[in-house]
């Protein structure tokens, strides 16, 4: 019998691609994205895309909805005042007030649990108080209580972009980053889970990523760093660096029965908060771009799925 998983990376507003892409899959496959897949594991904005996808009371979203939700409101999670984006900022609070992101979570998902979703569901996160990764999972009974809006909190609090989502969790403090410090391309998590839930099924796993950059940091730049100076190139280094490890990873581990959707941006912005509107244009055109050029691979999944 076969198992579908999807996991979708992290990236802020790039969100929006794999919200795209997915909106083409379910046009193709003529069913919603939570009837396709058993498992669904998402990073940071990939974990608002999975868990919307999977919200079972109405409304229920489908992948046009949350490209709305990334249109709409954008602006408004990123939304900073000159205090928070000038230099003092560095030195005392986050870059944006995290009051406009729990707005709008609770908008979208309410007091929704993990345990009221379609599908299985993972989402990851770090907890910087006990040091290790915390995996939000919708089949366990000591953490399928906790909200979706808390677990996406959790798994979107980049460093520097947001303060860390406390939370009690089996009588434990949990002080919760953006699961991007060690997962950014959760791929890896997902199929370790899925082998423990399916332990006698074929796995396909589809992954999607938010688009890659070639960007680099010369030498004589980052010669002059300073403490301060490497915070912004260290960030992009660690959410970038795991990405083509874990896609090496599971091509190496399951070959055939992996299909990853990616592709480095040519016009976007790179920044997880560029959320102008012409940001936002340029960002449907590289999903639509990458949904054109994985013509055969999106085709291939469909066949599966047929």
């Amino acid at each position: 019998m076969k198992k579908y998983i999807l996991s979708v990376d992290g990236g802020g507003i790039r969100g929006i691609i794999p919200a795209i892409i997915l909106a083409e899959i379910e046009k193709r496959a003529r069913k919603p994205i939570a009837e396709i897949f058993d498992l669904m594991a998402g990073t940071s904005t990939g974990g608002i895309v999975v868990a919307g996808l999977c919200k079972k009371d109405k409304p229920q979203y489908s992948a046009n909805d949350l490209v709305e939700f990334y249109q709409e409101y954008g602006s408004y999670i990123f939304k900073s005042s000159f205090f928070r984006r000038s230099i003092l900022s560095w030195f005392n609070c986050a870059q944006y007030p995290h009051k406009n992101i729990e707005f709008v979570l609770d908008k979208y998902f309410g007091d929704d649990t993990l345990q009221n979703t379609l599908s299985k569901v993972l989402i990851t996160s770090y907890d910087i108080h006990n040091n290790y990764p915390f995996f939000f999972k919708s089949w366990r009974e000591d953490r399928d209580f906790v909200k979706l809006k808390d677990a996406l909190r959790a798994t979107t609090a980049a460093p520097t972009y947001f303060i860390p989502k406390y939370l009690k969790i089996d009588q434990i403090d949990r002080v919760l980053v953006d699961g991007g410090v060690f997962a950014n391309n959760p791929a890896a998590c997902a199929y370790a889970s899925g082998k423990r839930l399916f332990p006698n099924d074929e796995i396909i796993l589809l992954s999607i990523g938010t688009g890659g950059t070639n960007r680099s940091i010369k030498y004589a730049n980052s010669r002059r760093f300073g403490k301060i100076g490497w915070i912004k190139p260290l960030l992009n280094v660690m959410f970038a660096s795991g990405l083509d490890c874990v896609d090496y990873q599971l091509e190496q581990v399951i070959d055939d029965k992996y299909i990853r959707i990616q592709s480095q941006l040519k016009v976007a912005s790179t920044e997880m908060d560029n959320i102008t509107l012409k940001n936002i244009k340029f960002l449907q055109q590289e999903a639509n771009a990458m949904i054109e050029g994985n013509q055969k691979v999106i085709d291939k999944f469909c066949d599966v799925l047929s």
